[in-house]
């Protein structure tokens, strides 16, 4: 069948669904929409993340260091961004913004080049990221795994090789002890079910390996969380799930399940949405930029959470929006805009009664987005191809992002400037049968 046929027939699925839902759902009891929205609590955790490989630059010896430098990758990854350098003056931008969280990974490959021993020099440059953030009046959250695991690990057939799991912990137990004194809140493992796509991509595991690396990470995520709690009591941890609209419990459930009881916030990462009127939303992988956005949905992906964990923390890790190597967006989207329309949907949800306790903005810098710089998500844009100085300029969602983290949210008078889709698969049911709506 040809690609065009197949989606016209899953439209139409789409819509025989939908329509069987509305005639069929009672009346919902969802709040009618406020005409003001009011401003989210001032402990709200407003925030900024990256990533260690895709913003550091000076790679070590790393799965993505050698699938890189074998030619697997649009673009050479050179030194990203640089944070490494210029960690002081990036971590001072985010400062700027009135942010209270900022985000890193503590990459494995930079603290244990090899087998059984740590770097001091790779563990000094977090104390000195960490010491800063701290200082410009932050919280650090620390991302143990976010994708990225030693070259040696590979040469012993990374998440393949059942012993990985006490590699993994023996580093991570390293990292906590260090960096708990300073409070941070806590990711193990980024995006687990993204994780093994990732490797299965890229050869580093072979298909009947995917569901061992599966449980190999819950036990890993199951065991640190435990030693982050003796080290650090009261700790928060969590192990963040990319949200699949559609296929949400399919993917990230089975996992989910493996750890439930051993996370004391869910962390969530909302991008995209999919409708019955745009079915393509998350086949594009190479061309981020081309994917729907629908900012209601990170409504309904909370939404999602707040009933599958009743009254559990909920955060937002990441969320931003993609632009082709910095050009405007096709759908004229600007990231402002964007941005403004998805804090007006924290604000409904935090209204609805979801215990939603913070959100990062993906990312404070354009950055390496696994294999090339040509997506864009940074409040400052990057040229690193072009600009040999990599500056950071603003784009119009710096302003916007201060704006809102002084005042707590968008104005209470705000209407988004996108109209919610009709019948979102983020949850199709709740948005077929009982969707969000905007006053007039």
């Amino acid at each position: 069948m040809r690609a065009s046929t197949r989606r016209h027939v899953l439209a139409a699925a789409a819509a025989t669904t939908a329509a069987l839902l509305l005639s069929t759902t009672p009346a919902s009891a969802r709040p009618a929409p406020p005409a003001r929205v009011a401003p989210l609590d001032a402990d709200f955790l407003w925030g900024v993340a990256a990533s260690g490989y895709q913003s550091e630059g000076h790679a070590p010896d790393s799965n993505w260091s050698r699938y890189v430098s074998a030619g697997g990758t649009d673009d050479p990854y050179l030194d990203s961004v640089d944070f490494y350098s210029r960690y002081r003056s990036d971590i001072d931008l985010a400062a700027k913004l009135g942010v209270k969280v900022y985000r890193i990974g503590i990459e494995w490959a930079r603290v244990q080049p090899e087998p059984g021993k740590w770097s001091e020099e790779g563990l000094r440059f977090y104390d000195n990221v960490i010491a800063a953030i701290t200082t410009a009046g932050m919280r650090p959250m620390l991302t143990i795994d976010h994708w990225v695991y030693p070259g040696w690990e590979v040469d012993r057939g990374g998440w393949g090789n059942p012993a990985i799991v006490e590699d993994w912990l023996a580093n991570a137990r390293t990292v906590v002890d260090r960096f708990a004194p300073s409070d941070p809140l806590w990711v193990t493992f980024n995006e687990p079910s993204a994780s093994v796509l990732n490797e299965l991509l890229h050869g580093g595991l072979s298909p009947t390996d995917a569901p061992a690396m599966y449980d190999r990470i819950a036990q890993a995520h199951n065991a640190i969380y435990d030693h982050i709690h003796n080290v650090q009591p009261g700790a928060m941890v969590t192990s963040n799930v990319a949200y699949i609209p559609g296929g949400e419990d399919a993917v990230n459930g089975p996992l989910i399940n493996k750890i439930a009881a051993k996370l004391d916030y869910i962390g969530i990462d909302y991008y995209y949405g999919i409708s019955p009127d745009n079915l393509t939303g998350m086949a594009n992988l190479t061309e981020l930029w081309k994917n729907p956005l629908q900012p209601e949905g990170i409504y309904y992906a909370l939404q999602h959470y707040s009933h599958a964990f009743p009254g559990k923390p909920l955060y937002i890790v990441e969320n931003g929006m993609p632009t082709d190597d910095g050009l405007p967006r096709a759908d004229g989207y600007t990231r402002a805009e964007n941005l403004r329309d998805t804090v007006y949907w924290l604000q409904r949800a935090k209204a609805d009664g979801m215990n939603l306790i913070g959100y990062n903005y993906w990312s404070l810098t354009d950055n390496f987005e696994w294999g090339s710089y040509r997506p864009r998500f940074g409040l400052y844009t990057v040229d690193v191809l072009t600009d040999p100085t990599l500056t950071r300029r603003p784009t119009d969602a710096v302003a916007a992002y201060s704006g809102i983290t002084r005042a707590g949210g968008v104005n209470p008078d705000y209407r988004p400037t996108r109209a919610p889709a009709a019948c979102s698969f983020v949850d199709a049911i709740a948005s077929c049968a009982d969707p969000v709506t905007v006053p007039r």
